[in-house]
């Protein structure tokens, strides 16, 4: 009696190319979301980092400025969005690797938990610099802390423009992380 193909356990070529397919999509799909995730923290960076007004009166001792430099919180925002870009851009060529080669799982793997780690330090950046822009808009009355955002209009709109744009690179972050990890386990 002959046994078919798939009764003795072979699997047809067809059936293996798709998955391959799918991986070969999903690393395009993280090439291009690293490309726009890196724009983001860079435009977030410069954003912040070129942010600052001066008020048009001053009195005869006190010029009345607002610089991202005053506070360390935006400091820091601005330092961290940098490394996480600079980290996205070197990574470029580790995902453009994986389009060339689906199969490489050791490399995912540090891709995998490198990105963890970036996510982290945008993911802080981005907290710390969105607790501070909602102090500049609402203030803390109890604190005697008063909003800024209504004599520094533009410097306001400057950071908290800049806090969306890292916001949006931090979702970026999970979803490659996630993509990611899936491409792993389906290995």
């Amino acid at each position: 009696m002959k046994v078919s193909s798939i009764e003795a356990g072979e699997v047809p070529k067809s059936v293996v190319s798709p998955s391959k397919r799918v991986k070969r999509v999903m690393s395009v799909i993280d090439f291009i979301l690293r490309i726009v995730a890196a724009i983001s923290a860079l435009g977030s960076a410069l954003s912040m980092g070129t942010a600052r007004e001066t008020l048009p009166f001053r009195t005869q001792f006190v010029k009345f400025r607002a610089v991202f430099e005053d506070l360390p919180t935006f400091t820091f925002f601005v330092m961290s969005n940098s490394i996480v870009c600079a980290y996205l851009v070197l990574s470029l060529a580790l995902s453009f690797f994986h389009i060339l080669r689906s199969t490489a799982v050791k490399n995912r793997i540090l891709m995998v938990l490198l990105d963890t780690i970036m996510y982290g330090l945008l993911t802080a950046g981005a907290a710390a610099a969105a607790a501070i822009v909602f102090l500049a808009h609402r203030g803390n009355p109890s604190a005697n802390w008063f909003p800024i955002c209504q004599q520094y209009n533009y410097f306001c709109k400057r950071i908290s423009g800049s806090v969306i744009g890292s916001f949006f690179a931090v979702v970026l972050f999970m979803i490659l992380i996630l993509m990611s990890s899936i491409s792993i386990s389906k290995h």
